[in-house]
């Protein structure tokens, strides 16, 4: 793994080949929500698995840290039913699950969030799906994980992760990142941003509305849209069938920070 600031959680030991060293760091933003105030003594989590060898060996590799598991499922269905049962302070997500073996349990997390706008989410899995990842993502960075199976090598940093999410941190792997943002190197072109409009992208990046940022800024609207307008044209990020700018330009600022 590569060197990682110290705001910023890498990933964890399991049965998968282990990465080399620079392969892998992830990005963590600490979360500006209702959980950063408060200290979770003992996190409680809902996995939606559909490999019950998986699922039970989370199961116990989150016990020996002392987090609870208090649903397992698995399929979409399930993950939302216990969510709503259960009120975890994590749910920890598949992307491909029964009956297609697509994209279901990243629709459910959608659901989840849409259900549950704070509800923490750590989407762990051996793929990137694209379209509703940048959604997850798009719908507020606070409280949402993306890590990637066969990258996590080390269990207390992935455990950290964990924590991280479940109070309101962003953790996502810069694979992750790589593939949603088409490789191109945004990040540089951050230095191209005035104070300012970086000011702006990192409100952005915490999920906040134009009129949430005008709120906090103290300034128009109609400003806030101007400086919008000006990050996107900076990070040369023209408008798309489905305008995934906005999430676009959150990564570039994830990746950068």
């Amino acid at each position: 793994m590569c060197q990682i600031k110290e705001h910023i959680p890498a990933i964890g030991h399991s049965p998968f080949p282990a990465p080399k060293r620079d392969e892998i760091a992830v990005h963590a933003r600490r979360g500006r929500g209702r959980r950063e105030a408060a200290t979770i003594e003992r996190v409680r989590v809902v996995i939606a698995e559909d490999s019950v060898l998986l699922r039970e060996g989370l199961v116990r590799l989150l016990a020996d840290a002392d987090i609870e598991t208090v649903g397992t499922v698995g399929d979409g269905p399930g993950l939302i039913r216990a969510v709503e049962e259960h009120e975890p302070d994590l749910a920890i997500v598949d992307v491909r699950m029964p009956p297609s073996f697509t994209d279901e349990g990243l629709r459910a997390a959608l659901e989840v969030r849409r259900a549950r706008p704070a509800q923490p989410i750590l989407v762990l899995s051996q793929y990137v799906e694209e379209r509703y990842a940048t959604d997850l993502i798009g719908n507020g960075a606070e409280g949402v994980g993306y890590l990637l199976k066969e990258r996590v090598s080390d269990v207390g940093e992935f455990i950290d992760a964990v924590r991280r999410i479940a109070a309101g941190g962003t953790v996502i792997d810069p694979e992750v990142i790589g593939q949603l943002l088409g490789r191109r190197r945004r990040g540089d072109r951050l230095e191209a941003l005035t104070p300012r409009e970086r000011e702006v992208l990192g409100l952005m990046a915490q999920g906040r509305s134009n009129a949430a940022i005008a709120r906090d800024l103290v300034v128009t609207e109609g400003a806030v849209e101007k400086h919008i307008s000006n990050i996107f044209l900076k990070l040369d990020l023209p408008p798309t069938q489905d305008d995934h700018r906005r999430v676009m330009a959150v990564l570039a600022y994830l990746r950068a920070n």
